[in-house]
């Protein structure tokens, strides 16, 4: 298994970004939409860097991570990348960079619950409108 630690924020978050991918898709399968342009304006709505940032502000607001998820976060928002970020800002997109390193994280120390529980959570914010409640450029 790969020590998590001794990888940077951009690897985490590029195992995240797939990560976490996987599990929208496989809920928007699941809620029955099954055509193929729907179901990606529907994701959207969970994978975008816009949807990201503001789980990310969520989970702050409600305390819905650990001390070492949030380590993961800044690691992740902090680093480096060689990427231009594409339709938002440059903080807006480091922001989702740092929500994709935890699911890496996550991916990598083999924490599958955890990794469900978190994956759950987001759905069912961005389900209620929560992540509507902020405003990323």
């Amino acid at each position: 298994m790969i020590d998590y630690q001794q990888l940077n924020g951009l690897t985490l978050a590029y195992i995240g970004d797939a990560v976490w991918e996987v599990y929208v898709r496989d809920y928007l399968v699941n809620s029955g939409l099954t055509k193929v342009n729907r179901l990606q304006k529907r994701a959207t709505h969970f994978v975008s860097a816009k949807a990201q940032a503001a789980l990310i502000a969520l989970m702050q607001k409600d305390n819905f991570w650990t001390v070492t998820e949030n380590e993961i976060f800044r690691r992740g928002r902090n680093a480096k990348a060689n990427t231009h970020a594409k339709n938002t800002s440059v903080q807006t997109y480091n922001i989702s960079t740092g929500f994709e390193a935890i699911f890496g994280y996550l991916k990598i120390s083999g924490q599958a619950e955890r990794i469900q529980e978190m994956a759950d959570w987001c759905i069912q914010q961005v389900e209620a409108g929560r992540t509507n409640e902020f405003n990323f450029q």
